[in-house]
């Protein structure tokens, strides 16, 4: 696990909650909890956790696209101009 962030036990979770949600909305860095010494879970602040996951669906939707042009499932770029011009023709 090689995490640039803060490590803390679970009973400094329980006994700190107001303390870290201010210091993880303030720094955005997300926090590594800890059960009998093995990291457990990860704790973020909503705005990096939905920025995360918005990453996550650009990945998606990069590795489908991948995907399908090594299926050969696409069309010149001159294919799809030509197309969009012949409707856009009255």
């Amino acid at each position: 696990m090689n995490f640039s962030t803060q490590v803390k036990p679970i009973s400094y979770l329980k006994s700190h909650a107001a303390d870290i949600v201010k210091t993880l909305s303030d720094t955005r860095e997300p926090m590594v909890i800890t059960q009998n010494g093995e990291a457990k879970l990860v704790v973020m602040d909503v705005r990096s956790y939905e920025e995360h996951e918005a990453t996550l669906a650009l990945l998606k939707v990069l590795a489908l696209g991948n995907r399908e042009i090594e299926q050969g499932q696409f069309r010149s770029a001159d294919d799809v101009f030509a197309e969009l011009d012949k409707e856009d023709a009255p």
